[in-house]
């Protein structure tokens, strides 16, 4: 690829969410998601790898099918109503047919079957940017509509979502497609407080996007795309290592970490919406993400040779992990002090 091809996809991915977070006119918005998804397929397909031409064709088909659903559900909204602003989305069926959209382009389930497809066939700071900036538009699509959307089935996707991305994690040993069912079933906790509370769903996609952004960081770092890989890095980067394991517990929402507080938010408020038995069924699923992230955390720091790993083990070196990831680390780990005040701002 041309070098100056990578920082204009960078800089049309940036073009594309600005557009859709900032518009009020249905048209603008759509076509801030169109830009995103010819921005990121490049930087898909860029290893002209089989796998990676599946992975760019499934999301480029994908994005498409859910970008006409929401052109075809506000044009519905502006015959029923004649409005296209955002903010007036009011027509029944319309609200329905959007919910159904961003949850295709979100990944939530059942619209779920292309994500961990396509994370699996992208390089892991591609995939890093398809679990993060690539969900920031169409959330921002269902804060501004959360109103209007049909509770109910935001709902049971949410659950359904927590559920499927813990249960389909348990079994995988690719450490992408871990991560994207981790990824779904953070949207799931995200879907399911978002009518209620859209400011506690957005600081729980924000708290997300910083704990991802460094396990995927670290895992590029020691080139992990595999659990076998995982098992012999600890000779290669030791601190960093040890520190993954740590993020990976924050992910996966144990006290006193980080990933802990969006979780405790999330249950409260649902409590406070008397809806109890919601609060306690996907605080139960949460534990099935909970096995999988200490199954990594466990091949990242606990298991020591001797083991049955085949993978060859790598020379210790003195090159630390840039200031980034150390920065995106503490953060993952350190921001359950800050709680009180993060509270006060929901």
């Amino acid at each position: 690829m041309n070098p100056h091809a990578t920082p204009m996809m960078v800089l049309s991915l940036i073009l594309g969410t600005t557009i859709t977070i900032s518009s009020n006119h249905w048209v603008m918005a759509w076509a801030g998601l169109e830009i995103n998804t010819l921005a990121i397929i490049p930087l898909i397909a860029k290893s002209h790898h089989p796998r990676a031409v599946e992975a760019a064709t499934k999301y480029f088909l994908t994005q498409a099918a859910a970008s006409a659903l929401v052109l075809f559900s506000s044009m519905m909204n502006a015959w029923a109503t004649g409005q296209w602003d955002i903010l007036q989305m009011n027509h029944p069926t319309s609200c329905m047919l959007l919910t159904a959209a961003i949850a295709i382009k979100l990944g939530l389930v059942p619209f779920h079957f292309w994500f961990p497809e396509v994370m699996q066939g992208s390089p892991l700071m591609t995939a890093l940017l398809l679990s993060t900036v690539m969900k920031f538009p169409p959330l921002t699509l269902l804060l501004l509509t959360s109103k209007s959307l049909n509770t109910t089935l935001l709902t049971a996707m949410a659950l359904a979502s927590a559920a499927l991305g813990g249960w389909m994690g348990l079994n995988q040993t690719q450490t992408r497609k871990i991560m994207a069912f981790s990824s779904i079933s953070h949207l799931g906790w995200i879907a399911v407080v978002l009518v209620y509370s859209p400011k506690l769903a957005l600081i729980t996609f924000y708290l997300y996007v910083i704990m991802t952004s460094a396990v995927f960081l670290a895992l590029n770092k020691i080139k992990a795309l595999k659990l076998s890989t995982i098992l012999t890095s600890w000779t290669k980067t030791p601190v960093l290592n040890a520190t993954l394991m740590l993020i990976l517990l924050s992910l996966a929402g144990l006290p006193p970490m980080t990933g802990f507080l969006p979780k405790w938010l999330i249950v409260q408020e649902l409590t406070k919406q008397e809806m109890a038995p919601t609060a306690t069924a996907i605080a139960m699923l949460s534990l099935l993400s909970l096995f999988f992230y200490l199954r990594l955390a466990y091949h990242a720091t606990i298991t020591l040779p001797p083991n049955s790993s085949n993978h060859m083990k790598q020379w210790y070196t003195n090159k630390g992990p840039s200031t980034f990831t150390a920065i995106l680390a503490s953060l993952s780990i350190l921001l359950l002090p800050l709680s009180p005040m993060i509270h006060a701002i929901v």
